[in-house]
């Protein structure tokens, strides 16, 4: 036992990678598509995949919502772990980037549940909410914009039944957040929803130090 987090070398992350989860032959395909890119840091690890995998799988959500989809990678792991009647609902702004992943999507069979909206997040959300969706959402994943976070934050706790699950990514910004001397506008804004969410009593939180560090909120 250990009161504080494993360090991990780099044949301890080797290892970890060899053990940790299971990849489809579209999800593998998927990352080693996007791994080239420029801008590939933007993708989910497939450990935090597979832990969002799970989460999905024993709350039997049926509906979900996720705020950045990038190439797709987190999208096609949320959807292969819904029911064949879930949906999730995609919201992005980038026809270029979420192209790249519809057709390992098609792949593994999870295409008619991902409905993707292009359009800025924080309009295609309060779309939602008009449609009647307030209190029906299962779980919800934030990996957008950060400037952008409160707001989707807000957003999805409506959206959000009782219970549901909030996942939001980078919380730990690359140790930006405690560097006192990064006052740029994203490590200011994960800095400062990491504090409220802390303080917020509508929901119960874990951070989890995987990835850029990844905080769950339930809904009480």
């Amino acid at each position: 036992m250990s009161s504080t987090q494993i360090n991990l070398s780099d044949d301890l992350a080797a290892y970890v990678s060899g053990v940790a989860y299971r990849e489809s032959d579209a999800q593998r395909g998927l990352r080693e598509k996007t791994a080239p890119m420029s801008s590939s840091i933007m993708q989910i690890s497939p450990e935090q995949g597979a832990l969002m995998s799970i989460l999905v799988q024993v709350m039997n959500a049926r509906l979900c919502i996720e705020v950045g989809t990038f190439t797709g990678y987190s999208a096609l792991t949320v959807a292969s772990a819904l029911p064949a009647d879930g949906k999730i609902i995609c919201c992005d702004v980038s026809d270029e980037w979420t192209s790249i992943g519809k057709p390992f999507w098609r792949q593994a069979g999870v295409a008619d549940k991902i409905d993707l909206r292009i359009a800025p997040a924080s309009e295609t959300l309060d779309n939602l909410i008009a449609d009647g969706l307030e209190g029906k959402v299962d779980f919800a994943f934030i990996d957008a914009d950060k400037s952008g976070y409160d707001t989707y934050y807000e957003q999805l706790l409506t959206l959000l039944r009782p219970n549901g699950l909030i996942g939001i990514d980078n919380v730990l910004w690359g140790g930006s957040v405690i560097d006192p001397s990064d006052m740029s506008d994203d490590t200011v804004a994960i800095r400062a929803l990491n504090e409220k969410i802390a303080a917020d009593d509508r929901v119960e939180i874990a951070m989890v130090p995987i990835g850029d560090g990844l905080t769950l909120a339930r809904k009480k």
